[in-house]
């Protein structure tokens, strides 16, 4: 009896294995927002152009910032209801107020192209950004991402310069290959607006 006992003994499940079955699927924003501050990024959930101008404001007071390197003549809009100068030219010790093409959520990266950086490399751009998005910018993967810029060129003409920042922290080097001559690393705050 004891050898028929052994021979059909069911198998107790392992740890891993009930670790696999519980695997929780996050929503978009929630994984995207749990990647992001793991890697240290610094997140600023908004639901109105007043709370985004408001907490523009905090982070410069915060940081000690008078002038604002921004390209963007809609996020211009922003800094002049703020108390900061703005310029254009490309100043490696001003902080980059910018916005984005989307949020990676299965990770956390933050996708950039020509449209936000220009001819810019990131690593020629300062490490302090200041990000603008809005929820509808989630997506689930890079390829996602990848898509989603190709599909948003109205005129035919894709981006150039599409980048990742992947880290929020200065101190770590990442070898991706979206990120080839790039520093990816950045001191970044994220103002998210929601949108949907």
């Amino acid at each position: 009896m004891s050898f028929l006992k052994k021979l059909f003994k069911s198998k107790e499940p392992s740890n891993e294995n009930v670790a696999k079955k519980l695997k929780v699927n996050l929503s978009l924003d929630d994984a995207f927002v749990h990647h992001f501050i793991s890697k240290g990024g610094k997140f600023l959930y908004c639901i109105s152009e007043k709370e985004i101008i408001n907490n523009l404001d905090q982070i410069i007071s915060e940081n000690n910032w008078d002038i604002i390197t921004c390209f963007d003549k809609s996020l211009k809009n922003f800094l002049k209801k703020s108390h900061v100068n703005v310029q254009e030219e490309v100043d490696d010790k001003k902080p980059f107020f910018t916005s984005c093409e989307h949020l990676i959520s299965d990770n956390g990266d933050i996708l950039f192209s020509s449209n936000q950086l220009s001819t810019h490399k990131l690593a020629s751009l300062t490490n302090d950004f200041i990000v603008f998005a809005k929820t509808s910018q989630f997506v689930k993967d890079t390829g996602e991402g990848l898509t989603g810029i190709k599909t948003n060129c109205k005129d035919g003409s894709i981006p150039t310069n599409i980048s990742a920042i992947k880290k929020y922290s200065l101190n770590i080097d990442d070898d991706n290959f979206l990120n080839y001559g790039n520093n990816n690393s950045k001191n970044l705050y994220l103002l998210l607006l929601e949108d949907l």
